[in-house]
């Protein structure tokens, strides 16, 4: 399907020069002096290089459509996390560089969307939130809680994070998976 440039965004899979790419980053940039222009930073799906593409905001880009399914997590296996498609129950081999960063964050029967072309998947986006617990947090400094100031602590999947000083070693704590950022103190 046709669509213009500048509504690209993360995660859309466009078909360029024949090839399958999905896009990790896009950004409109407008010069002082001509037109705007979207910078777009792609991955080739198959072959997993990376490349940076210009494209002027009233061009028209092939879009792909893509199979979104509900997957939970099972297991993983070196590089490999397994899923389950909870309607046909056919399971799917992800490397850990399609889920990327957020990988730290899968806990086993954790419910993820999971985008598809042909049968291949292509990303991989966990919930928005996780809650753990906290197995290590520095103590307060003294006058450290006048300001809205933070400090270290390590979750229990090991992810260190930075979290207010009224938060102790125990406590369980919602996460933001896109940037690991802590959120509040879980309400269970």
């Amino acid at each position: 399907m046709q669509v213009d440039a500048n509504t690209v965004r993360k995660g859309h899979v466009l078909d360029y020069n024949n090839k399958l790419w999905v896009v990790i980053k896009s950004e409109i940039m407008i010069p002082g002096k001509g037109n705007a222009v979207i910078q777009v930073e792609m991955r080739d799906v198959r072959t997993g290089i990376k490349t940076n593409v210009r494209f002027r905001t009233q061009e028209t880009v092939e879009r792909v459509q893509l199979q979104e399914h509900e997957m939970q997590f099972l297991f993983s296996a070196g590089d490999d996390y397994t899923f389950m498609d909870n309607t046909t129950f056919e399971q799917l081999a992800i490397s850990k560089e399609i889920i990327g960063d957020p990988v730290v964050f899968l806990t086993e029967g954790m419910v993820c969307k999971v985008m598809t072309y042909e049968g291949q998947a292509l990303s991989v986006e966990l919930p928005q939130t996780v809650t753990l617990e906290l197995v290590e947090a520095d103590p307060v400094v003294k006058g450290q809680t006048a300001s809205s100031s933070y400090k270290p602590a390590k979750l229990s999947n090991g992810v260190r994070v930075m979290v207010p000083p009224f938060i102790e070693s125990g406590t369980r704590v919602v996460v933001n998976t896109s940037d690991g950022s802590y959120v509040e103190r879980a309400r269970d």
